[in-house]
């Protein structure tokens, strides 16, 4: 099964919809908890390039944030890997 990490805030109606996706799939994630200014969302920052939140990361690919999470659902690039 993939390894999952996603960088998430309380408050992100965002963290929440990617959340859901991977638990609708049944898949099981690594979530950090990453407020603005911890050191949580310093290292999504620098692995990702972006300071938004949520960044997900499958198996040490960047997939981006929740938009990119669902694009890349609706065109059958997510299941792939997550069953890698």
């Amino acid at each position: 099964m993939a390894k999952i990490e996603i960088y998430t805030q309380d408050w992100c109606p965002y963290c929440v919809r990617a959340k859901g996706l991977f638990d609708k799939k049944g898949v099981t994630y690594t979530e950090f908890d990453a407020p603005g200014g911890s050191a949580a969302r310093a290292e999504s920052a620098k692995r990702s390039g972006r300071t938004s939140v949520p960044q997900i990361f499958i198996d040490g690919k960047y997939i981006g944030g929740c938009d990119d999470l669902v694009a890349l659902d609706r065109s059958g690039g997510l299941d792939p890997l997550l069953a890698a």
